[in-house]
């Protein structure tokens, strides 16, 4: 079959990521980029080869079957229901959009016009957390019980050059780093029943200090910057989450979980690839290295660590679902339960009420095989023991 012809919808910092990758994976095929500012899909386009379209042009394009939405959050809902109303596949960043409500719109639409919806992150398709997962399936630490997650730093006005939407309603830690944690955590334990939380609004301005126009200007915060709650699972594991830009240092580790036979740290969700550890009881911790896997090997050459990042693993993904006519794994309905756990975080924090959850529902693992068969040269995404050392 034939590959599954693209049109990228945003073109900003995130969609460089994405057109440097797409060239690694199988049955993908970027044909265009789109932009509300030409000038920013021309420049997407000179660099990468890939046509200059507007928003409209993309939409009404027999050759695009399918869209990557990476505009802003508040656009999310917007573009994927323009991209679904005219027949097109979509797969959108995360958030699946900014209100529940809107979330489920696009589930429905999706699903009555027989179009597949996919949300980031995907980087729980990376050997990261799977082999964290397997693991966990394996029982090499027993029945989870509880757990932490915890993403902590200083915000985002120090690096990114227009970070205004990160502090509005939109936007803030649990929307923004959010979706990578929960879902880890969803792929892992299942869905989530219910929340408590506490909220709050460190900073009520931010001083953006990153190089760019906006250096030197304040930005009114309007969404809460600190947030600490409580998940619990359908199966019954408790775990508090924990999401801050109102922290300078910290010694948190990412996710930990831990069960009656044994305890297992699970890599920074925001990459691929990472450091697996598990105790069995008492014992020291043991390391199984994913940065030598494939997938895992660190690439992003801009980054301070070196990490893995291989966005586009999810499109593949769900290329090869559409494919065989089944959901992608990164599916819109996964993407609207971690919408909902967001929201109920925030609501909790708001309301200081309990928040209970339907629905949800786990997805597949991907094993090795069929992680490989994603890729055009698996061997040139796997790093060595030497490179890893280095």
């Amino acid at each position: 079959m034939s590959d599954l012809t693209i049109a990228v919808i945003g073109a900003g910092n995130i969609s460089t990521r994405y057109l440097q990758n797409a060239p690694l994976f199988r049955g993908v095929k970027i044909a265009a980029v789109a932009d509300i500012v030409p000038e920013a899909a021309a420049r997407q386009s000179q660099r990468f080869g890939v046509r200059a379209l507007s928003v409209d042009e993309a939409l009404a394009s027999d050759e695009i079957q399918a869209v990557i939405n990476l505009t802003v959050p508040n656009a999310h809902f917007a573009v994927s229901m323009a991209a679904l109303s005219a027949g097109k596949h979509v797969f959108s960043e995360k958030p699946l959009t900014v209100s529940v409500e809107d979330g489920r719109r696009l589930v429905q639409e999706a699903d009555a016009r027989g179009l597949a919806l996919s949300v980031a992150p995907d980087t729980f398709l990376g050997p990261g957390a799977q082999t964290a997962r397997r693991l966990l399936e394996e029982g090499k630490v027993g029945r989870i019980v509880a757990g932490t997650a915890t993403v902590m730093s200083r915000g985002m006005e120090h690096w990114h050059p227009n970070p205004t939407f990160f502090f509005k309603p939109g936007g803030g830690p649990v929307l923004d780093l959010g979706p990578y944690y929960i879902t880890t955590l969803v792929a892992m334990l299942g869905p989530v029943r219910r929340v408590v939380a506490m909220t709050k609004i460190g900073l009520p301005e931010r001083l953006v200090t990153a190089e760019g126009p906006m250096k030197g200007e304040k930005i009114l915060v309007e969404t809460a910057t600190t947030a600490f709650a409580v998940l619990e699972f359908a199966s019954g594991v408790v775990v508090s989450f924990d999401a801050s830009w109102d922290v300078f240092k910290h010694a948190h580790k990412p996710i930990e979980l831990h069960g009656t036979e044994g305890s297992l740290r699970v890599p920074d969700p925001n990459f691929f690839g990472g450091l697996v550890e598990y105790s069995e009881g008492r014992g020291d911790w043991v390391g199984i290295d994913t940065r030598m896997e494939v997938c895992g090997k660190p690439n992003h050459p801009d980054a301070d660590p070196l990490h893995a990042n291989y966005r586009m693993l999810g499109v593949a993904e769900f290329a090869a679902a559409i494919r065989a006519g089944r959901p992608p794994r990164t599916s819109g309905r996964l993407g609207l339960h971690v919408l909902e756990v967001m929201y109920a975080i925030l609501e909790a924090g708001e309301t200081g009420r309990q928040i209970a959850i339907e629905g949800g529902e786990r997805p597949a693992a991907l094993g090795e095989a069929e992680l490989r068969s994603l890729l055009v040269d698996p061997l040139a995404t796997a790093g060595t023991a030497a490179a890893a050392a280095a």
